[in-house]
């Protein structure tokens, strides 16, 4: 499955580079209803170029190389309008602020805007479903519990999805299972080709055998929570015990990685502490005037190695939260949470070494022991360093706060673990890059 994500995205990057050079084609040609000369054509295209680099990048952070807004065609003219009016916003800027190129295109550059909209949406809903059409395999889902009715429901309901579950097997139910019933007759009737099994349950043992003889039927097996990681972005929790640890998760330095996270971690908050500076006699006054009480608050949470670290805020509330004091949020913290300069302070945490720029979010100390009782594995979120934004931010839509929520905590750990497994900087560059997009958007973390 991550492979054919791979070739949709590489796919729909090809295309939009096709498309964004074909529109700049087609711009000169009904701007001087002529065929592009070659000199005409290479005056444009080495500035555009400069541009079509960063208006990608503009589409990677708006998630239109994500497989879950590929599937959602309702969603896309929006997103690309939205992108494509950004895209507009840095094109005239850099043509007629950055004039390095002796060229400021009002009429062309009108007229690429609207044709390169009309053209990606074009590509997007019509074309590429047309490219990326395949034969769906049809396949039997075999397995246990909610993380097998999600995985269902979500690919059944999804043509994007190169598979098809036409059943589904209960492992909790393999007492009065009739193997040949149950599998071998839909292989043949409903011409079968995938089997994706829960190979980690130990109820799937008694079938193991009959399992095997399939291979020579020519059915290919999958394991389901391989499948399930890819299309949630999270780990199945009943996948975790112990011996998912030992061959998933692994402290070992990673010096290049490492050397490469920290240097940014660094650069990146120096430079923005340096930027927020004229923000702190701003935000002094407007509490000052709120309230009159202090600018900072001081805060334990837990960091890496389960040891307690103190975070520094703008206060946003008329009390320090905790467990018992969660709702008062004064009328300039408010805004402040919602701009997220609340966070700026933390930037010198980052500096000290306690946080890093990306990784899980730490949580209060009194919240990690109720939590450490409760959920399985929980500390293992601790083996590193906690972030100012992170993977389970960005893609687990309704985290706890500072109450109490064992199951929204256990579905967040899910994205934390995640993240601890395939962590690297191409993945921390992706979480920069995704939490930029939330912040110019004001939706929060």
């Amino acid at each position: 499955m991550s492979h054919i994500n791979k070739k949709e995205a590489l796919l729909l990057f090809l295309g939009d580079i096709v498309i964004f050079v074909f529109s700049l084609w087609l711009t000169l040609y009904i701007r001087y209803f002529e065929f592009p000369t070659t000199k005409i054509f290479s005056i444009h295209i080495v500035p555009f170029s400069i541009l079509f680099a960063v208006w990608i990048l503009v589409f990677f952070i708006a998630g239109l190389y994500e497989k879950h807004t590929v599937i959602l065609k309702s969603r896309l003219p929006s997103i690309i309008l939205n992108a494509q009016a950004l895209n507009s916003v840095i094109a005239v800027l850099f043509f007629y602020f950055i004039p390095l190129y002796g060229i400021a295109p009002k009429t062309n550059l009108f007229i690429y805007l609207v044709i390169s909209f009309l053209l990606i949406l074009l590509w997007r809903i019509y074309i590429f479903a047309l490219f990326g059409a395949r034969h769906r395999q049809n396949a039997i889902l075999v397995g246990r519990g909610q993380e097998m009715l999600d995985l269902r429901q979500e690919v059944n309901n999804n043509s994007r999805y190169n598979l098809k579950f036409i059943s589904s097997v209960n492992l909790d139910d393999i007492g009065g299972f009739d193997f040949k019933e149950e599998i071998v007759t839909p292989i043949y009737s409903e011409n079968v080709s995938v089997i994706a099994v829960d190979l980690q349950s130990e109820q799937v043992e008694p079938i193991l055998p009959m399992l095997y003889n399939l291979i020579f039927s020519k059915i290919r097996f999958i394991d389901m929570h391989k499948i399930y990681e890819d299309i949630f972005d999270r780990i199945p929790l009943s996948l975790v015990k112990y011996s998912w640890f030992l061959e998933n998760i692994s402290l070992a330095p990673k010096s290049f990685y490492d050397t490469l996270k920290r240097l940014m971690d660094v650069v990146l908050a120096f430079v923005l502490s340096i930027i927020s500076l004229p923000f702190y006699p701003l935000v002094w006054l407007l509490i000052k005037l709120d309230d009159g009480d202090k600018l900072f608050f001081v805060q334990e949470r837990v960091g890496k190695n389960n040891r307690n670290i103190k975070i520094v805020k703008f206060r946003s509330m008329s009390a320090e939260p905790d467990l018992e004091n969660t709702n008062n949020v004064t009328r300039v913290g408010k805004y402040l949470r919602a701009s997220r300069i609340d966070e700026l302070p933390q930037l010198w945490n980052v500096l000290k070494g306690d946080l890093s720029l990306i990784g899980p979010r730490p949580e209060l100390p009194g919240l990690v022991r109720m939590y450490e009782k409760e959920i399985p594995y929980y500390n293992v979120r601790h083996l590193i360093q906690p972030g100012l934004s992170g993977w389970a931010q960005l893609y687990h839509r309704t985290p706890p706060k500072f109450d109490v929520g064992y199951d929204e905590t256990r579905m967040k750990l899910s994205y934390d673990l995640y993240y601890i497994k395939n962590r690297s900087f191409l993945l921390d560059l992706k979480i920069a890059l995704k939490t930029l997009k939330t912040l110019l958007m004001r939706s929060g973390i």
